[in-house]
């Protein structure tokens, strides 16, 4: 396997690439989008610099891998950021140069479609982070949440440990991005719950790997980007969290069963999940409602786990992916999973 390297990080007053390579929402989506630019202006001190595809829908894979490459490429730019996500960023990466990647490492920001380009930075040997957007976290109404906004100022500048934090309050429910009026006050939010341990009898410090459930799924229909010796990932830290597209209970066991059988779960001594999304425009889902799909979901976690890597140490409800607030997650960085003190640590 390629060692791993973080890549140098961004000061003040750099200048930052702002890239769409799944989906370009943000020329459908203006408000969320101009807003999240503002706040990498004026709350990090960053210029965001844009590209031909970060506005427009319905680019090419060719068109957005090319973005891509002059975003790595210049040495202006410090640091890299998706302006969202999307659903097929996996006809990006055979567009992709390694070499030219691997040659230019920089911080790159992002999650849900990203987790394509976090795993091929990974196999790069370059550190990505799993989290910060700009339409979904740096454009939040009202006000970015202080948690989300104190862990992407840490990933963004800084090196070191940095303590997790369990959310005192926390939202999954949206409002409509193309109606203004979303953007005079900060979303409801209901209270936290903290995090939820199994197997918690021992510290397990690794490398990370892992991302949004469903497209670690198309990566491994596909066969791209997932070690072909699963022993690459011995000793990790499994990622691992589901989108706004709702998988049933059923989808997340046989993801994870599958998982098993090509020898994957067993080599990962700690999974981190995230809180999933229980609500979303197609599916607006009552609290009781949102509470049993949760439930669901964990209950298909374990008994994957149980099948096949019984003695996993497993935290549930962690604040990162589609949440918010939502803590950014070095990808191919160091984690660290404390079960007897209940504390998870990242390295930025």
């Amino acid at each position: 396997m390629t060692s791993l390297a973080y890549p140098p990080k961004p000061s003040p007053g750099d200048r930052i690439a702002v890239i769409s390579p799944s989906s370009g929402l943000p020329g459908l989506f203006p408000l969320p989008y101009e807003l999240g630019l503002e706040r990498l202006r004026k709350e990090f001190g960053l210029e965001p610099v844009e590209y031909p595809t970060t506005r427009r829908m319905g680019s090419t894979p060719r068109e957005r891998a090319d973005d891509i490459h002059a975003a790595f490429a210049d040495p202006d730019i410090k640091a890299v950021i998706a302006s969202i996500g999307g659903d097929d960023q996996i006809t990006v990466l055979p567009l992709l140069d390694r070499e030219l990647i691997r040659a230019n490492p920089k911080p790159f920001f992002g999650m849900s479609d990203n987790t394509n380009l976090l795993a091929f930075l990974r196999n790069s040997g370059i550190v990505g982070y799993h989290g910060g957007s700009v339409m979904v976290e740096l454009g939040r109404p009202g006000a970015l949440h202080p948690q989300t906004a104190d862990s992407l100022r840490a990933a963004l500048f800084t090196s070191g440990a940095y303590e997790l934090q369990p959310a005192e309050r926390w939202r999954d429910v949206d409002r409509d991005w193309a109606d203004p009026a979303t953007f005079d006050a900060e979303p409801e939010t209901r209270p936290g719950t903290g995090w939820t341990w199994f197997n918690a009898d021992r510290v397990v410090e690794g490398r990370s790997w892992g991302g949004c459930l469903e497209i670690l799924g198309w990566l491994l229909m596909a066969d791209r980007e997932i070690a072909r010796d699963p022993s690459e990932y011995d000793g990790g830290v499994l990622l691992l969290e589901t989108s706004e597209d709702m998988p049933s209970a059923a989808e997340v066991f046989s993801t994870l069963r599958n998982m098993g059988e090509r020898g994957l779960l067993q080599r990962f001594p700690a999974l981190l999940m995230g809180r999933p999304k229980t609500w979303f425009f197609e599916r607006p889902n009552t609290p009781e409602e949102a509470a049993r799909y949760a439930s669901d979901q964990r209950e298909a976690v374990l008994r994957a786990m149980r099948a096949y890597a019984p003695d996993t140490t497993i935290v549930f409800d962690v604040d990162f992916g589609h949440t918010d607030p939502q803590l950014v997650i070095p990808y191919g960085g160091i984690v660290r999973v404390d079960g007897p003190e209940r504390r998870i640590t990242v390295t930025y």
